[in-house]
């Protein structure tokens, strides 16, 4: 009978996921528990070493040493013991494959997927091989957790802690800063009466052209627009100064 269903390796200071078992199990309660271990997996530089936390039907177990910690995900039915031996088997031998560097470095999640081959031969070990072949282990376990019992979780702390919810941390909105345009100095003033001239004059001459071109040859239209082009960029050359001055004027 398996009583050990998942297990993931991921760094602890950010919880970045490196490894994990390949997921069989699709019911609502163990996706409900893939979702507290993924909380739990944000949070576990707050709690170093060994800690659980156990539901009805699922149990979460979790060590770490350094920047690597192994989850797991188990039946209630599994002995405390069994568990992190299990989850200090698979550590030393993810600590044996790859190397502190290569660890820190990683960028993605699930960086080391082919290591899912070793989880899957230690997780079938533990789940099938019995417990006396394995009494050495457990026993040096269970001397480690009596001299230092391990952290006891409840299920509202695999849910919130320190401001985060549901593996997502919340956003710190700041008000933006409340920007005014500066006073236009008395050369921007002069360039804006100029322009606005220049603009005047090429408005007059356009309209007084247009009523000679219409009068005279199609052919005419192109001047009219020689000076009309030039009256709408004086328009839009210092829209800034334009609205500085209307500003100071209101």
């Amino acid at each position: 009978m398996s009583m050990i269903f998942f297990a993931c390796v991921v760094r602890v200071r950010d919880g970045l996921p490196l490894s994990a078992s390949t997921d069989f199990y699709h019911t609502q309660d163990f996706l409900e528990w893939r979702r507290r271990l993924k909380s739990l997996a944000l949070r576990l530089a707050q709690y170093p070493g060994r800690g659980s936390a156990e539901g009805r039907d699922f149990s979460i177990h979790f060590s770490s040493f350094g920047d690597v910690a192994c989850m797991a995900i188990c039946s209630c039915q599994c002995p405390a013991t069994m568990a992190f031996c299990f989850l200090e088997t698979l550590w030393w031998e993810f600590t044996a494959s790859y190397d502190t560097t290569c660890i820190g470095l990683a960028s993605r999640p699930y960086a080391f997927l082919e290591f899912d081959n070793i989880i899957q031969k230690v997780k079938w070990h533990f789940n099938y091989v019995s417990s006396s072949q394995m009494e050495s282990s457990l026993e040096k376990i269970q001397e480690e957790l009596k001299l230092q019992p391990p952290v006891v979780l409840t299920l509202e702390d695999t849910d919130v802690a320190n401001g985060v919810m549901n593996g997502h941390t919340p956003m710190h909105l700041e008000p933006a800063p409340n920007f005014r345009m500066e006073p236009v100095t008395a050369l921007g003033i002069l360039s804006l009466i100029l322009n606005i001239m220049c603009a005047a004059l090429n408005l007059i001459r356009g309209v007084h052209l247009a009523e000679h071109s219409l009068q005279v040859a199609h052919e005419e239209i192109g001047n009219v627009l020689a000076f009309l082009v030039p009256f709408v960029a004086c328009i839009f050359q210092n829209p800034g100064s334009w609205f500085c001055w209307l500003d100071q004027t209101s």
